[in-house]
């Protein structure tokens, strides 16, 4: 009796450990809906106004750049060569100034596929003839095996797949940025950050990349397509986001589910 309560309590032990486990696992893929639940009633907080060069995730920008170049100065001038202009240029120019980015995107893609493939094999093997000793394989295997035809073998497939894609994307807007970083060659570093709250609906919309001086507009704006390494972000989060998305659940078994 003593063993077989050692066993049991061993037994209970394991199961008991396997429940906090799970229980644990299950704890933290559910710390967003813990979150979420922070906001039950509420409407989702806005993010605060920071410097974006102070984000963990911030790194500065390195690309090729070409020898510096210095401009010859000549005295008595009031022209300083590679000016832009003669009076004081009002764009922005160094970091910290704002410019505005416009964003006009228009996007549409129809792609079709289909593939059919077909294969149709067979395989026949025998020993009619072999120096007379094709009488012994009916004494070694049995009566009803003849030498002629030992193996047979057949096989057939058929695969047929259709695939379609559609894409039609259209985004509008426009949004106020700033510098965050010149480089050596003169080009500019432009982060602009939006959020918009509708109803319990939170819009963010992130754009980043790398202008040239002379494409800034007089008025201080910039067209999306003039951006080099352009990443141009929109989303959001909310109720309305969160139904849209499925649930933890489903997105692990989905990645662990070989079919």
């Amino acid at each position: 009796m003593a063993e077989l309560s050692k066993m049991v309590c061993a037994g209970s032990r394991r199961h008991l450990f396997r429940l906090t486990a799970f229980g644990l696992v299950s704890l933290l893929q559910g710390c967003g809906t813990f979150s979420n639940l922070a906001y039950v009633g509420h409407a989702p907080p806005m993010t605060p106004i920071t410097n974006p060069t102070k984000a963990p995730s911030w790194r500065p920008v390195s690309m090729p750049m070409p020898p510096l170049r210095r401009a010859p100065t000549e005295p008595d001038s009031l022209w300083r060569r590679g000016a832009r202009a003669f009076f004081k240029d009002q764009r922005a120019s160094q970091v910290g100034d704002i410019i505005t980015i416009l964003i006009n995107i228009n996007d549409a893609a129809t792609l079709k596929d289909q593939t059919t493939l077909g294969r149709t094999g067979s395989e026949s093997l025998g020993v009619p003839n072999l120096f007379g000793l094709e009488s012994l394989i009916p004494r070694v295997l049995g009566k009803s095996v003849n030498p002629s035809s030992l193996v047979s073998l057949s096989s057939a497939g058929n695969s047929t797949g259709t695939g379609q894609i559609q894409r039609n994307e259209s985004v509008s807007l426009s949004l106020a940025g700033e510098i965050t970083q010149v480089l050596p060659d003169g080009n500019f570093v432009v982060v602009a950050r939006q959020e918009m709250r509708v109803n319990h609906e939170l819009r963010v919309l992130t754009v980043s990349g790398i202008c040239r001086p002379q494409d800034i507009s007089g008025n201080n704006t910039i067209q999306s397509n003039q951006l080099a390494e352009a990443r141009i972000s929109y989303g959001g989060r909310g109720i309305v986001s969160g139904e849209q998305s499925p649930r933890y659940g489903q997105q692990v078994l989905d990645d662990i589910v070989p079919f």
